[in-house]
Order: structure tokens, then sequence, then C-alpha cells
């Protein structure tokens, strides 16, 4: 069993820089994640229903626990305009202790 304080690290991928801002803000709010950084564009190659993709896309990544994970996919399928968005999670391994203990605070339902 995952501990749901777990940290996380997720990588979502946006059409744009308004869709990005737009998911990057409901999940702070939303208390889905600690903090998103926005990275800005990076160039993806992809394929995508037979054919290879190269398309511009925005970078975010989100800070959470596991605890939060599938309300925050759930929350960025909502608001994404792929079929088949980019959402990833990698653990973190190791930080510093009152920074994980803040994103354990902010990510906590009020």
């Amino acid at each position: 069993m995952t501990d749901v304080n777990a940290p996380r690290l997720v990588y979502i991928t946006c059409a744009s820089e308004t869709e990005a801002l737009a998911i990057a803000r409901a999940l702070v709010e939303e208390r889905l994640a600690g903090s998103v950084n926005m990275l800005g564009q990076a160039r993806s190659i992809y394929r995508w229903q037979g054919r290879i993709e190269d398309a511009a896309e925005q970078v975010l990544v989100a800070k959470t626990r596991s605890g939060r994970m599938d309300a925050l996919i759930a929350r960025v399928r909502a608001l994404h305009s792929y079929a088949c968005p980019c959402i990833v999670a990698l653990p973190i391994a190791e930080g510093h202790p009152d920074y994980l203990a803040w994103l354990t605070q902010e990510t906590t339902e009020q």
C-alpha cells in the first residue's frame, strides 16, 4: 500500500499557455498540488493515431502527494483539451524536510 503522504512530481503537457495556466491555477486553488511550475514551451515528437506528430506544447511540473493523484488526474482530464493528456508522476525520494511538510500541508483538504 502506498503512503498517501508520499511526495510526487507530476509532469503534464498542455496544448497552449492559456490551458497550462488554467490547469496550474486550478490544481493549486483546489489543493491538488502545492505548487506548479510552468516551464514554458517544449517541442514534442510522438506517435498519435498512426501518425508521427511534431507539436509545440507547454510543460507543467506539479508537486503533490500520492493521496491526491487520483483527484489531480481527474481534474487535469476535465480541464485538458487532449483526449489522452500526458500526466505522469515520479516519486520524490528525498527533499528538504520543511518543504515536504509544507507540501503535505498545502495538499490537505480543508
